[in-house]
Parts: C-alpha cells; structure tokens; sequence
C-alpha cells in the first residue's frame, strides 16, 4: 500500500499580514482551518511544517502534529523537506499543500496523488485555463503543456511569467489556444522531493524566480492535470495574502 504523508508548510513571517497564520477567522486560526481541511479530505499523515515555536503551540492546542523547521528556509519545498527529515519514516508519495490555502480544497490533490503513484513523473501539479488577457499577468504564472482535444493532463514542458505558447496563426481553428496558470500545489516522489532540495539555483529558476524551473533544468519529469475549480467556498479567496483578502474570508468563511 502506498504510504502517503501530507505536509503544511507555514511560517510567521509575512509583511502583509503579521502573524497570519494565527489570524482568527471566525472562531479558529487560519492553520487550524487549513489542517482540518487536510484532515476531513486526505488519507495517511498529516502533519504541519512549522517556522516558528508558535505556530507549533498553536498546533498542540487543536491536536495537530507539527514540527519546528527553520525559520529562514527559503522556500516551502525546502521547508517540508526539512521536516520529513525529522519525521523520518518511509513514505512514497509526499503532498505539499500550502499553510495560508484557507479556502483550497484539498481534494484537489487526490488525481496528483493518483498520478504519482501511477509512476508516470517524479513531481505532479495542477492548473487552470485562463481567462482572455490574463496570459499577460506576470503575476499569473503559465504552464506550457501539449493538450490536445479532450486531454487534460500532459508533462510540464515549461513554467513562465510571460504569455506562452505564442499563437503563431491565431486565425486558425484546428489550433489550441488556451492559457493554463499554474496553481502552487505539488505532489512528490519520495526521492523526487529530496533530489529537488539539493540541486543549486537554477539559470531560468533565477531569471523567472520559479522553483519548478529549478527541476525541469534538472530533468526531473513534472506532469499536469487540469481542474475547474479550485474552491471550497466560491465567494471567499482561495488564501489570505492582504488585509481585503482577510475581509472576504472572515465574511464568507464560517
């Protein structure tokens, strides 16, 4: 049986919103929420990655186990790997699902764990289609995947801030013309998650400021599968980065 551990991980550390994963929303912080989520959706372990004593306190408080990381890992990649090191144990399949995705369902990396454990890559994500004239947001990253008709999962062939693939003869109707953002959750090998904390800074990863690009320069084979809907609540954010986000969350989210 595939052994399946699922790591939150969080930090206090945000110039935003100080604190925030202590933030109440209506009753219970904002990590409480997201673990309870994690917990009514996902099978095997779950367990929170902490950067601070305090958020490892909070977590005792409603029962969730946590480890205390660093504080000045650089990225969540490098802070759930961190923590299974300290975990330790054997596990196959490892889900990074982010601590501020308050409003994330957490179904929705049940096909990227399906398709870990179908052998297919060593990293598996998720996307969106885009609305018209998002594909210039470089807030708004794109995966660059082959889709044909009716296909909605394909290898990661590049991930960008700019507008890609470039429609070459947008007047042609045989032709696929959609945009795919990417959504930041990711599901791992076992061995994919350790050999992707040890590899250098990427060029591209350096240039773009993507992690992932870090493991494509490397090889490693990222997979995609597209999704409708991301949501647990329609009205409120998907997370909390800004005080107006925190607003709708604490109006929509009871």
């Amino acid at each position: 049986m595939t052994k399946i551990i699922t790591l939150i991980p969080v930090r206090m550390g945000s110039s935003r919103l100080p604190d925030k994963p202590l933030i109440d929303i209506n009753g219970k912080t904002l990590i409480r929420r997201v673990y309870e989520n994690c917990r009514s959706a996902l099978s095997g372990d779950i367990v929170v990655a902490a950067g601070d004593r305090v958020i490892v306190d909070e977590c005792s408080r409603f029962g969730a186990r946590a480890v205390l990381t660093d504080p000045n890992l650089p990225s969540g990649t490098d802070r759930i790997a961190a923590a299974l090191e300290e975990i330790g144990g054997a596990y196959d399949v490892i889900v990074n699902f982010q601590g501020d995705d308050v409003n994330v369902d957490p179904r929705v990396t049940l096909p990227l764990i399906k398709m870990i454990e179908q052998g297919g890559c060593d990293v598996a994500t998720c996307g969106m289609k885009m609305k018209p004239g998002d594909e210039r947001n470089p807030n708004l990253v794109k995966i660059c995947m082959g889709l044909g008709e009716g296909e909605d999962e394909a290898r990661a062939l590049y991930f960008t801030r700019a507008a890609a693939p470039y429609v070459r003869d947008p007047e042609r109707t045989d032709v696929n013309k959609d945009f795919y953002q990417h959504v930041g959750l990711y599901v791992f090998k076992f061995q994919a998650l350790k050999r992707a904390v040890r590899l250098p800074v990427g060029v591209l990863e350096n240039r773009e400021k993507l992690e992932q690009l870090r493991w494509l320069e490397d090889g490693m084979n990222i997979r995609a599968k597209l999704i409708d809907n991301i949501k647990l609540v329609q009205e409120a954010p998907a997370d909390i980065n800004t005080p107006e986000e925190l607003e709708m969350a604490l109006k929509w989210i009871k």
